[in-house]
C-alpha cells in the first residue's frame, strides 16, 4: 500500500509542477528519494526515467551526475528518448526486427538502421508506469504490457523497485511474468557524467574505467553481434585493468570504428549464473566521484554517448558527443537470433528477475 505523500523538494532544482501531467490518460508526477547521506534521486513515472542523481564530490559538493531534462514536455520531446529511461521489452538491438519463438516468426518495428532497438517505436521508455512511493527511499513502479505491444507476444506484467540505500546505492530490482512465451531484456539507460552536468557538459574521455569481463561480443557494421565471443586481451576493448575511456576511443580498430566509439556488450565474469557481482567501476578524477556497478545479468553494454549532439537539457546544460557514459546491465544484443547466447525467453509460470546496483562514492 502506498504511504502518505512525500516531499518533492529537491536539491536538483526540479519544480514538481513541471512534471505533473496526464499522458495516455494516466497521471505523471515527480518522485524524490533521499538517503541519510544527502544523496537524492529524482524520477518521473513516465518511462520510469531517472532525471537527476545528486551526488557529492570530494569536497562534498552535490551535483547532478546524470543527463536529464527539467520538464515533462522536454522529456517527451527529447532528441534522446532513452535518457535515463527504463528500456523494454528488449533492450539493445534485434537484427532485422525478426525473431522466432515456438515456431512462430514475429516482426518488430525497424527503428535503428535495419534493426529493432530498445523495444521499438514506443518502448517502456515512453509509457506511464503506475508509481507507489512506500517510504523516503523506495519507489515501486508497475506496468502491464499488453499482448502484441510493439509486436511482442504475451501480456507481460512488470514490477520494478527503485531504492536509494544508505550505502549510496541506487538499486533496481526487476520482476516480470507472462501469460505466453515471450522475450524479456530490461535495463536502465542512465547517461552518467560524474563531473556533473554543465553547459557544455564535459567529456567523459578522462573517466577511468574497469570492466570485469575477459570477453565481449563483437559487432558488425550495423551494431549487431557477429555471434562470436572474443577475448578483450590485446584490443581497445580491454578494461580488465584501469584505462581512460579516451585512451583508445579514436583508434582505427574495426570495432571502435563500427561503434563510433564504445557501444559494445561485455560478457561479465561470473562464478555462477545470476549471481550479483561486480560489473564495472568508473572514476572521474577531477571531482573524485566514483561509480561502481553490480548486476545479476550476464552482460553490460558500455556506451560512450557517441551520438549525443549537443542538445539542451536540465537548467541549460548541454550534452555534446561523449559527454556521458552508460553501463546498461542486460542480456546480450540479438540474443533471440543467437541460440548460444544466454536466453532472454520467459515462459508462463516462470518469473524474470534482475538486480542492478549503481553505487556512488568518492575516490580515497
Amino acid at each position: 500500500m502506498c504511504a502518505m505523500n512525500f516531499s518533492k523538494s529537491n536539491s536538483a532544482g526540479l519544480m514538481p509542477e513541471k512534471f505533473q501531467a496526464m499522458i495516455d490518460d494516466q497521471p505523471v508526477d515527480l518522485y524524490v528519494l533521499k538517503n541519510k547521506n544527502g544523496l537524492e534521486l529524482c524520477i518521473s513515472n513516465y518511462g520510469a526515467i531517472v532525471m537527476a542523481i545528486m551526488a557529492p564530490d570530494k569536497n562534498g559538493k552535490l551535483e547532478n551526475v546524470v543527463l536529464g531534462h527539467d520538464s515533462i514536455d522536454a522529456i517527451v520531446n527529447s532528441p534522446e528518448p532513452y535518457l535515463g529511461a527504463t528500456i523494454g521489452r528488449y533492450g539493445n538491438r534485434i537484427a532485422n526486427g525478426k525473431f522466432t519463438l515456438d515456431g512462430i516468426e514475429y516482426d518488430l518495428a525497424i527503428n535503428n538502421g535495419p534493426n529493432n532497438l530498445h523495444g521499438g517505436l514506443k518502448g517502456f521508455n515512453a509509457v506511464v508506469w503506475e508509481a507507489c512511493q512506500t517510504d523516503e527511499q523506495t519507489l515501486v513502479l508497475k506496468y502491464t504490457s499488453p499482448a502484441g505491444e510493439e509486436g511482442f507476444p504475451g501480456t507481460l506484467d512488470v514490477t520494478m523497485t527503485y531504492r536509494l540505500t544508505d550505502d549510496n546505492e541506487f538499486r533496481i530490482d526487476y520482476e516480470a511474468e507472462t501469460d505466453k512465451t515471450t522475450l524479456v531484456n530490461l535495463t536502465n539507460h542512465a547517461f552518467f557524467n560524474l563531473a556533473g552536468i554543465k553547459n557544455p557538459s564535459p567529456s567523459i574521455e578522462n573517466n577511468v574505467v574497469t570492466i570485469n569481463a575477459d570477453f565481449y561480443t563483437p559487432i558488425d557494421s550495423v551494431s549487431i553481434p557477429t555471434g562470436e565471443i572474443l577475448k578483450v586481451a590485446g584490443t581497445p576493448m580491454d578494461f580488465l585493468t584501469p584505462h581512460t575511456l579516451g585512451e583508445r576511443i579514436n583508434s582505427d580498430n574495426e570495432q571502435i570504428v563500427f561503434g563510433s566509439g564504445y557501444d559494445h556488450c561485455y560478457v561479465l565474469n561470473k562464478k555462477e549464473v545470476g549471481e550479483l557481482s561486480l560489473a564495472a567501476t568508473c572514476v572521474e578524477p577531477e571531482s573524485g566521484r566514483t561509480l561502481t556497478v553490480f548486476t545479476t545479468e550476464p552482460g553490460v553494454q558500455l556506451y560512450t554517448g557517441n551520438w549525443l549532439n549537443g542538445f539542451e537539457g536540465m537548467h541549460g546544460a548541454t550534452f555534446p558527443a561523449r559527454s556521458a557514459v552508460c553501463f546498461e546491465a542486460q542480456r546480450f544484443p540479438d540474443t533471440p537470433n543467437k541460440p548460444h547466447f544466454p536466453s532472454a525467453v520467459l515462459k508462463p509460470g516462470e518469473k524474470y528477475t534482475q538486480t542492478c546496483i549503481y553505487q556512488f562514492g568518492v575516490q580515497k
